[in-house]
């Protein structure tokens, strides 16, 4: 799903395609699986690993938030920063706060949807592109981690509260993603609604995935580890970073050729 072709060197987020959703996928499932080896497989707690992961985020979000162009391992790095902040925002709130999924979910969900709102309220539109205004891009930043943190919660919400299986909550969320891709192409639904809602399920999409991933045969997962699994999402998504280097270094080099002809 693609929104506004725009040059990405003009911009500070990266181009939506298919790269991007793809990245965002390996992106979320690894939040997901890293989150759990540091609180439950290191048993280091939910309070001291959002800690360190919220140090983390905090690291890679001034690295992009101080970069004056798109530069895709800072972008990705601060990604995967609200996705493992999100997964340990949320047990914070459903577990050790004891909210619980439905109303953890529901606290996340005006948070980000308050933050929408005073996105749009300013801007009167919640486009991505262009994104060189600081203070959009720190609405943005946050919108991300409300969205990350809510769809860690709604993916528990699934699998513990409407006790679908890892298996089952992959399956569903994977079909709202395909119903959002179909809507993209056939459909005049507003390109920006449909990637705000791609967004948020990529999400828990990633947290359903990542437990079917790691948690134990007895409870229907394939027991692969947190650790192993993120070592391999760890390599996936660096490959795809370095992707992204490459392809705008191309198109970088394309654009500076044209200007030179002109």
């Amino acid at each position: 799903m693609e929104i506004v072709r725009e040059n990405e060197f003009l911009n500070k987020v990266a181009q939506v395609g298919v790269i991007f959703w793809l990245t965002k996928i390996v992106a979320t499932t690894l939040g997901e699986t890293f989150g759990d080896f540091l609180s439950m497989t290191l048993n280091l707690g939910y309070s001291l690993t959002l800690v360190i992961t919220m140090s983390f985020f905090a690291f890679a979000l001034f690295a992009q938030l101080s970069s004056k162009q798109y530069v895709p391992l800072y972008f990705w790095l601060a990604i995967i920063g609200t996705t493992t902040v999100g997964t340990e925002i949320s047990d914070l709130l459903d577990r050790t706060l004891h909210l619980g999924y439905p109303l953890g979910s529901l606290v996340l969900s005006s948070a980000l949807l308050a933050t929408l709102f005073l996105w749009y309220k300013k801007y009167r539109d919640l486009s991505i592109y262009p994104m060189t205004d600081f203070r959009k891009e720190v609405f943005f930043w946050v919108a991300v981690l409300f969205s990350n943190s809510l769809g860690t919660a709604f993916g528990d919400f699934l699998s513990d509260s409407l006790h679908l299986s890892y298996l089952g909550g992959t399956m569903l969320t994977s079909a709202v993603i395909l119903i959002v891709l179909s809507l993209h192409y056939f459909s005049k639904v507003s390109p920006v609604v449909l990637f705000w809602v791609a967004f948020v399920f990529t999400r828990p999409f990633g947290a359903t995935f990542g437990d079917l991933l790691t948690k134990p045969v007895n409870m229907h997962g394939l027991e692969l580890g947190t650790l192993n699994a993120s070592i391999v999402e760890f390599l996936i998504i660096s490959f795809l970073i370095f992707i992204a280097h490459f392809r705008l270094n191309r198109q970088n080099m394309l654009s500076c050729e044209k200007v030179k002809k002109n």
